[in-house]
Order: structure tokens, then sequence, then C-alpha cells
């Protein structure tokens, strides 16, 4: 009876390794190319600066601006 180390071995698996980290790599880049596109500069600066913006609410809360016209009727 063979061990299952003999099976694993002779089933030529060794190339679904090599395929994941291409499609890894492959991924990878993207998302670095992603982040440095020139048009994504401007997301990005606003993005940085939403944890200081003082325009909206301080405890969390999205507020619905539909709700404040009603309020004051």
């Amino acid at each position: 009876m063979k061990s299952l180390t003999d099976v694993v071995s002779g089933a030529g698996l060794s190339g679904y390794a090599e395929i994941a980290l291409v499609l890894f790599l492959l991924a990878f880049v993207g998302v670095v190319v992603s982040l440095f596109l020139p048009g994504r500069q401007r997301v990005y600066e606003h993005l940085r600066h939403l944890p200081i913006d003082d325009d909206g609410p301080t405890d969390g809360r999205v507020e619905d601006p539909s709700a404040e016209d009603t309020a004051h009727a």
C-alpha cells in the first residue's frame, strides 16, 4: 500500500502552486497600480482628511438630510 506522501507527490500538483503565485502577483501589481493612478489622487486626498473633518456628526451616525427639512416645518 502506498503512503499518502507518495500519492500526493506523484499527482503532479506543483503546477497549481505556481499558478496561484502568478495570480497573486498579478492581483498585487493591479492594486499597487490602481493606488498610484493620477486620477485617484483627489479621492485619496479627500479620504485622508475625513478623520479630522468637522463637517459631519461626531458620534458616528449618518444623518438623513431630508429629515432636517421636515423637522423645521
